[in-house]
């Protein structure tokens, strides 16, 4: 697909190295010449220095037969401005980066009036993300497919865990509840594990099964399951703004720790319910004071990264609560992989993930059949969801049978309802839903998950 992507910062840099790696042809257009060479320095991609709502600089980009274009820069009316003038130009589809609050409301009559595919704003992805891990404290990680009814669900090994030393062949715990293990993060190696893998302590395993039944195991293991109700967010951005009116909707206790006495004075007029504190989140006595020992979640949401980091170093200190920490940059991932600052939530990465979606289900109506597809294990593996269809080959064939390719997992059956974790016997039928885990990129079929 012809692609034009249209600011080149943090979120632009993932979208395109996501879309580039997909095989697509990407133009990105930028303003400013570094933002451009950061971008083409590392991938093979056009790039176009101009303003991308001048119509000679969409020309350049050949927006008349784009397939779609992506705006991202920082102004949201410069987004929206930019998709109108695209699709009057004969782009197919437009996705635009809309970050203000006030516009939230109004997003479905502007993505109506101006023909917009689809309006995202990664401030409230980043939330929603997060809302999903108050709710189920022990994850690191949680991820839904089939509408929900099966979760990819991510957590960490301790040295007392019932999990420690178990190896996979004689799992009667994870039987017993019909779930399977499809993924194993040890240290920087990421393990697709087969049915003699041990899992150790200090392991981040990815487990799949129904909620319900992830909801049982965690409480059979003795992991800390009950929804966060006493919730601190540090830091008073747009993340904390829609994390935390969706957490008072649900009916969690909510305490705000901002800096900023302007910004505190704003919270307080627009979150009706939730606690407003003017201090440094970083001030331990101070924390101590708001609670932060009795606290069942903090999320360090400042807008440096460094900072969110030591914050959660240190809260993992004094208290026992679940941590998650807001990192916009990749550079030190191999460092914080060793770091005890819990869940990791990065914006950025889940709009470009978001994109990546909305990019596949756009090559599905043509040539793919994936139904959803996730970036897990920091992006260094995949889940896919793919919908049979008649003509596969897999079709009737037991799945001992099938001569799959390496680090990949054929990891459970979605039919009629009911969720099947496949054993050797098991075979695959037109219409079911078919999850595959895998460090592989690329698929388009369910089909290529074969040998040829």
């Amino acid at each position: 697909m012809n692609i034009i992507i249209v600011g080149c910062g943090k979120v632009g840099k993932a979208i395109a190295e996501e879309l580039a790696g997909e095989g697509h042809n990407i133009v990105v257009i930028d303003k400013k010449q570094t933002a451009l060479n950061s971008v083409a320095a590392s991938l093979d991609i056009m790039a176009i220095k101009g303003n991308c709502i001048q119509l000679s600089t969409l020309e350049d980009a050949d927006v008349e037969h784009a397939d779609l274009l992506i705006a991202v820069t920082n102004a949201d009316e410069i987004n929206l401005l930019c998709c109108l003038i695209a699709r009057k130009c004969g782009t197919k589809h437009t996705i635009s980066r809309v970050r203000d609050p006030e516009y939230t409301q109004g997003l479905y009559l502007i993505k109506e009036e101006l023909g917009i595919s689809m309006v995202i704003n990664p401030e409230y992805i980043a939330a929603e993300e997060i809302a999903r891990l108050v709710r189920f404290p022990s994850a690191i990680e949680i991820d839904t497919f089939t509408k929900g009814s099966v979760e990819l669900f991510k957590i960490s090994v301790s040295e007392n865990s019932l999990l420690n030393g178990l190896s996979l062949n004689n799992s009667s715990i994870l039987k017993k509840y019909s779930l399977h293990v499809c993924a194993v993060e040890r240290g920087r190696e990421v393990i697709i594990p087969s049915g003699d893998f041990e899992i150790l302590a200090g392991d981040k395993v990815t487990i799949i099964g129904t909620p319900r039944m992830i909801a049982k195991f965690c409480k059979k293991i003795k992991l800390m399951n009950h929804v966060g109700k006493n919730v601190i967010l540090i830091g008073g951005g747009k993340i904390t703004f829609y994390l935390a009116k969706e957490l008072l909707a649900s009916g969690a206790d909510v305490k705000i720790i901002e800096i900023d006495a302007k910004r505190c004075m704003e919270l307080s007029e627009m979150l009706d319910g939730a606690t407003i504190i003017e201090g440094d989140g970083m001030d331990e006595q101070l924390l101590i004071e708001e609670g932060i020992e009795t606290a069942d979640v903090m999320v360090s949401l400042t807008g440096f990264d460094e900072g969110n980091v030591i914050l959660s170093l240190n809260v993992s200190t004094i208290s026992k609560c679940k941590i998650i920490t807001k990192i916009n940059k990749f550079s030190f991932e191999n460092i914080i992989d060793k770091m005890d600052v819990g869940s990791i939530i990065h914006p950025k990465y889940l709009m470009a993930e978001y994109v990546l979606k909305y990019v596949r289900a756009m090559h599905n109506s043509y040539e793919s059949n994936i139904e959803s597809l996730y970036s897990i294990l920091g992006g260094k593996a995949e889940a896919l969801e793919f919908k049979v269809k008649s003509n596969s080959s897999l079709i009737g064939r037991k799945i001992s049978d099938l001569r799959l390719k390496d680090n990949l997992q054929i990891a459970c059956i979605y039919r009629k309802n009911e969720v099947i974790i496949p054993s050797g016997n098991d075979v695959i039928k037109p219409k079911d839903s078919v999850i595959i885990v895998t460090t592989h990129s690329g698929f388009d079929e369910l089909d290529d998950i074969l040998v040829h």
